[in-house]
């Protein structure tokens, strides 16, 4: 019986977080704030609005690279879930208050401005050499990026991950978002264009 492309995802993300979740605490906050060192290179224009979201399990905590992108000019925003299909991304502000997202994640309440990110720090799960990613399933930011690209917004995107998340490869599915690079403990990863 052959294995579908949703199954291998599964099994793939299963193991990349398995692999994740075994990280050694303390090292997981040194990793995380490391990634702030990469300011400089991920740096966009003061004023633009950048995603970033709020880590939930073992995720990367990209909370001190968003602060230092904010020291540089960044409008800053977290993703909210309205719904069981779409996400917007919601102004992130000093000192606002948090309300739970769900999932084990915060965001802003429906009070906050809603933001059109064209720098996103993308969560995953998995990716590859390509830069393909796994998700956690939900389909949330695939839907929210083509639905920002068709608006003009989300110009780039970079994938946020520890480096044991890579697999070999990724399925490839027609709905998948390639994310062109993925920032990890060891540096920024580019990848060439499909095709």
């Amino acid at each position: 019986m052959e294995v579908t492309p949703r199954e291998l995802k599964k099994t793939l993300r299963q193991e990349a977080l398995a692999r994740r979740d075994a990280l050694d605490p303390r090292w997981r906050i040194e990793a995380s704030l490391s990634f702030a060192n990469w300011v400089e290179a991920l740096a966009p224009p003061a004023g633009t609005a950048v995603s970033g979201f709020w880590p939930m399990r073992s995720e990367v905590d990209v909370r001190p690279l968003m602060e230092a992108l904010r020291k540089r000019g960044a409008r800053l925003c977290l993703p909210a879930i309205l719904d069981r299909e779409t996400i917007v991304f919601r102004e992130f502000l000093p000192d606002a208050p948090l309300v739970d997202m769900g999932f084990g994640t915060k965001g802003l309440d429906a009070s906050a401005a809603v933001l059109e990110p064209d720098l996103m720090l993308v969560p995953l799960a998995a990716f590859d050499r390509r830069g393909h990613r796994i998700g956690y399933g939900a389909g949330y930011y695939d839907r929210a990026i083509a639905r920002l690209k068709a608006n003009g917004h989300a110009r780039r995107l970079v994938g946020i991950a520890f480096d044991c998340q890579e697999v070999p490869q990724v399925p490839d599915e027609p709905h998948d978002v390639i994310i062109p690079e993925i920032l990890t403990e060891s540096g920024l990863r580019r990848f060439p264009p499909a095709g």
